[in-house]
């Protein structure tokens, strides 16, 4: 949405909030203003982080304390947003148990002390979504944790039993994820010693100018057979050709409807071909589900990813940033696919509104004869905000299914 849009839409939202909730909290506490002015301070800044950054490395000494201004403002801005968020959603809530409650009392005939309800639920609305901020700006902050994953295979090879794969997803460096968080990020992964890195798109919110210094702890990530990312719709929006060629600089693999073949075995030690194919393993990356629509020689294509793939290699990983690339992928053969996308919803309401566009929101699912593995994101878009869907680091482990 274009930035006026935007900014008078959010203007509009907010003085509803004000019309709805003011006048009620007025007749609880003088400290009515605070929030008129929090309710001001937020519509103002929400959209300052979607304005074009003007910002860029070598700039003139004088302007720091600009760079630094916009920089906090942004912040402003994007913890104004998940608060206004839960504000609005949490008022509308509100009205409508107010109108159930009026006409409930209107058909019954029993009376509802109104002079009491309405300032008390305008304290609840108020409360809970400042708490519930405070709290997923808590947990939004905080390091991901390391969620553990069993991947039960149907017919997987001794020698892959065991094979750990490391997924990040979603990290969106940008305005309010710098190289700091990143550098924890790389630390507690390669703490994992996984035998393979996957990052599943949606990685930047910025160009490379903006953004190269506070990516460049990836290029730290290690793992015995290396890291690979594939696409997904941030990187388009951000340039992608450029972010591509800036992340295999770092020395990332970087997977576009293509697949590399590891050999988890000792070339040498192999008695036969037959040994060393059933000990290797293709991992494949397309780019993301809507890539065609930004450049039409990106088209997301799992079966191109396969493309000349050795036929005797059965174990197949599939790494797509959306899980709508799901079907496709199962019909191609793949085992697993390992997707992000969603955040697990991030906080609510978000998290009701993913399944109207993806088949599935978190953790590990079976479609047909392939598992689907979506992560709940390693960082977070926009706010600086989680609840109810906390990062994750996922250390996925493929093992023998059970007959």
């Amino acid at each position: 949405m274009p930035i006026r849009p935007l900014s008078v839409l959010t203007a509009l939202l907010h003085a509803y909030i004000a019309l709805r909730l003011l006048p009620a909290l007025a007749a609880l506490t003088p400290a009515w203003p605070v929030v008129l002015l929090l309710l001001v301070v937020s519509a103002a800044t929400i959209p300052l982080p979607f304005l074009p950054s003007v910002s860029r490395r070598g700039a003139a000494p004088s302007s720091a304390w600009r760079r630094v201004l916009g920089q906090g403002l942004k912040w402003v801005g994007l913890i104004g947003m998940g608060w206004f968020s839960s504000m609005f959603v949490l008022t509308v809530a509100r009205d409508a148990a107010l109108l159930l409650t009026w006409a409930a009392g209107a058909l019954g005939g029993w009376p509802v002390r109104w002079s009491a309800l309405q300032p008390w639920s305008a304290l609840a609305v108020l409360a809970m979504a400042t708490g519930t901020s405070l709290v997923g700006f808590l947990n939004a902050r905080r390091t991901a944790g390391v969620k553990r994953v069993d991947i039960p295979i149907r017919g997987l090879p001794a020698a892959l039993e065991g094979f750990t794969i490391a997924q990040l997803s979603d990290i969106h460096v940008g305005p309010t994820i710098r190289s700091a968080y990143i550098q924890r990020i790389v630390d507690a992964v390669n703490r994992l010693g996984a035998d393979a890195i996957a990052i599943t798109g949606d990685l930047v919110d910025g160009s490379v100018p903006e953004l190269r210094e506070h990516i460049a702890p990836l290029a730290g990530l290690r793992a015995r057979h290396g890291t690979f990312v594939v696409t997904g719709n941030h990187e388009y929006y951000a340039g992608a050709h450029a972010w591509i060629d800036e992340l295999r600089r770092l020395g990332l693999k970087v997977l576009l409807n293509e697949h590399v073949v590891l050999q988890t075995r000792n070339v040498r030690g192999a008695q036969n071909d037959e040994e060393l194919f059933e000990s290797a393993l293709v991992l494949a990356g397309v780019t993301d589900f809507t890539a065609g629509h930004f450049d039409a020689s990106h088209a997301s294509d799992p079966h191109l990813a396969l493309f000349d793939a050795p036929p005797l290699v059965h174990t197949r990983v599939l790494l797509a940033h959306q899980p709508r690339s799901a079907t496709v992928a199962a019909a191609a053969g793949y085992q697993l696919q390992l997707s992000g996308h969603t955040h697990g919803g991030q906080f609510f309401p978000w998290n009701l509104f993913v399944p109207m566009q993806q088949p599935f929101t978190a953790g590990l699912h079976r479609l047909h004869d392939m598992w689907v593995y979506v992560s709940r994101g390693t960082g977070y878009w926009g706010p600086p905000k989680r609840f109810g869907a906390p990062s994750e680091i996922a250390l996925l482990t493929l093992v023998p299914a059970r007959p």
